[in-house]
């Protein structure tokens, strides 16, 4: 007996080293997975907005000084960085969490629900993890701990990064990750590649997505400004009508996509999400504003549509006789994953989710302002499953009714830590 259960230990070992998973590191994982869930659903249940992570950020440091680490806080407004050395000398790679919720009143029927009322841009509204990064951050927390007990097995250094203001600052204010770059989150000591990934409710638990080069796009925000001449509505022609320019302007965006965007290489989006124009039925007003989107995964194209863009505003109110002009403000860029760090890292992935359950997937034209740190240092990031298997379909991020199933997060500690073995020891 004694024997067939040595043999079986001894078979469950070689499985782990074949596919390059510490067994310490995934036992540990397992143990610690009540401890991830806990600290997510008091996440979930205490979201803050944008800038104002001010609870989250001292449980998180809390959590990091207990384990030893070198903390600062108070990074980029809110954030929280750990330093974690290794048993020898090497590399040093930093591990990204974002911390922020949304201005979202949360529907989804769980204990843990968040009741969590503030004020945003003027309005009371629900504040709620709409997008896991509640998740996110707890993972990264159980990383932090895993490794902290196998610190010996470490060469280099592991920079942990809690991020405020992933979904953008409050108008005003600086923040998110580039707010972490100016202020030298990637240096002393200077950070060699960077791992981050994303909980996604409509991926089945237990699987892993992944892209190598432009994974999620580069989002500029717009504003165009028309100018018309107010006048009766009952004789358009002693006016200038900067809703009809404004309708035109629409319309003539949409072909720099459908005409001159070449689909076949990358996707592309013009939306205009919102317009503001008039006070009553029958006047003609004076002027209309639009703002909206672009979203772009090839810098080529990125550059081309912005330079139409810049083109065809004016031209076209001035074709109907006002005046239009359009500004940008860069929110993201291209999530771009660095082919060579992807090719390196992904038999870690493979052989601890199992290669049939970590699928190639295409762009999506999401953003995510991790892509700030990947203009720096080489990055990886990646899509960690959260569908339950008993959901058909499931609420997407930034919904009242987005949901994540919990069992999903030990695979995120388990890889991230595991990750951060491999980079640093294959030096």
């Amino acid at each position: 007996m004694k024997k067939n259960i040595l043999i079986a230990f001894l078979l469950v070992c070689s499985i782990l080293q074949a596919q390059k998973i510490d067994p310490d590191v995934n036992s540990m994982s397992e143990k610690i997975e009540s401890k991830v869930i806990e600290w997510r659903r008091d996440f979930h249940q205490n979201p803050e907005l944008s800038n104002r992570e001010f609870e989250t950020a001292k449980k998180i440091a809390k959590h990091l000084k207990d384990l030893g680490f070198e903390v600062t806080e108070n990074v980029a407004k809110t954030g929280v960085v750990g330093i974690l050395k290794g048993g020898k000398e090497g590399k040093v790679v930093a591990l990204r969490a974002d911390i922020d919720a949304l201005p979202v009143t949360e529907r989804a029927d769980v204990p843990f629900k968040s009741t969590v009322k503030t004020t945003f841009l003027g309005s009371e509204v629900g504040v709620s993890h709409a997008c896991g990064h509640d998740t996110h951050t707890a993972i990264l927390m159980g990383v932090a701990e895993v490794l902290s007990k196998n610190k010996e097995k470490i060469s280099g250094t592991v920079k942990f990064i809690f991020q405020p203001a992933e979904e953008g600052p409050p108008p005003g204010e600086e923040g998110g990750a580039k707010l972490m770059i100016k202020e030298g989150v990637l240096k002393k000591p200077d950070v060699d590649a960077i791992f981050g990934l994303h909980i996604n409710s409509g991926t089945p638990v237990g699987m892993i997505r992944y892209k190598p080069g432009g994974t999620m796009a580069a989002v500029e925000r717009f504003v165009i400004d028309v100018k018309g001449k107010q006048t009766h509505g009952s004789a358009p022609w002693t006016g200038v009508d900067p809703i009809l320019i404004s309708a035109k302007i629409i319309d003539g965006l949409q072909t720099i996509i459908s005409r001159e965007s070449p689909l076949v290489d990358e996707a592309a989006v013009i939306t205009v999400g919102k317009i503001t124009s008039g006070v009553r039925f029958n006047i003609i007003p004076e002027s209309a504003e639009m703002i909206g989107t672009v979203r772009t995964l090839d810098p080529k194209m990125r550059e081309m549509i912005i330079r139409r863009m810049n083109e065809m505003v004016p031209a076209i109110a001035k074709a109907y006789g006002g005046d239009a002009t359009i500004t940008f403000q860069n929110n993201t860029s291209i999530t771009y994953n660095d082919p060579a760090l992807v090719k390196q890292m992904l038999p870690t992935i493979q052989g601890i989710a199992g290669k049939e359950n970590v699928v190639l997937s295409k762009a999506t034209t999401g953003g995510e302002d991790f892509s700030y740190f990947q203009e720096v240092v080489p990055g990886f990031y990646f899509f960690l499953g959260g569908k339950s298997p008993d959901t058909k379909k499931a609420a997407s991020h930034h919904t009242p009714d987005f949901y994540i199933d919990e069992s999903g997060l030990v695979l995120g500690v388990k890889v991230m830590s595991q990750l951060t073995l491999d980079y640093l020891n294959a030096q």
